[in-house]
């Protein structure tokens, strides 16, 4: 369980971060490294944690099943977050989107609440607050993705514009959605221990 929680303050941190770099991109730039760091440390992580469920010397708080995507899925709202970073560089954006700006501060309240339910998951208070909190972070993630690509083709922007922006516009979506996939899992999980 303290790796899960490692985990969510990892995630917590990247989400920060990533807000940063869009915010003030380029002058932040030098921020997308951090986030390659979070990312590498989130990999050692989940690793850790996949060790840990494989090896079964003790009785675990979580079945393998449930472990196992659990700590798949935070992993992978670490990698599409670092994905953003490196797209910005890889693309030479040369200013923020205020779309992606917005987007980022849905991923950073997601990650919050991430992390908040991984703390609750050991004292097995209610989760629900959270879970839900996450969905309704998607749900707005999904509205302002939509938005986002409807201002790129409205405005007649350049279409390699549009190219970059897509992109980012969809790995910041993935991102969000990661959390949600999350959410599913500890639901799923809440469940079983409730029964």
């Amino acid at each position: 369980m303290d790796l899960y929680e490692e985990s969510g303050r990892n995630i917590q941190r990247a989400s920060l971060l990533l807000r940063d770099v869009i915010a003030d991109y380029p002058e932040r730039s030098d921020l997308a490294h951090d986030l390659v760091v979070c990312e590498k440390e989130g990999d050692r992580i989940t690793h850790d944690i996949i060790h840990r469920l494989g090896a079964g010397r003790r009785r675990l708080a979580l079945d393998f099943a449930d472990g196992y995507a659990l700590a798949t899925s935070l992993d992978d709202i670490l990698d599409h977050a670092e994905q953003v970073g490196d797209t910005l560089g890889i693309y030479r954006v040369e200013a923020p989107m205020e779309h992606a700006v917005l987007m980022a501060d849905v991923l950073v309240g997601a990650s919050e609440q991430v992390a908040h339910a991984l703390r609750g998951l050991r004292k097995g208070v209610d989760l629900g607050p959270s879970l839900v909190e996450i969905h309704r972070l998607e749900n707005e993630g999904d509205r302002l993705s939509r938005e986002a690509l409807g201002s790129l083709f409205r405005n007649g922007i350049d279409p390699m514009v549009v190219i970059r922006w897509k992109d980012i516009f969809a790995a910041l979506e993935a991102s969000i959605d990661s959390c949600e996939k999350v959410a599913h899992v500890l639901e799923g999980i809440t469940l079983k221990r409730g029964r």
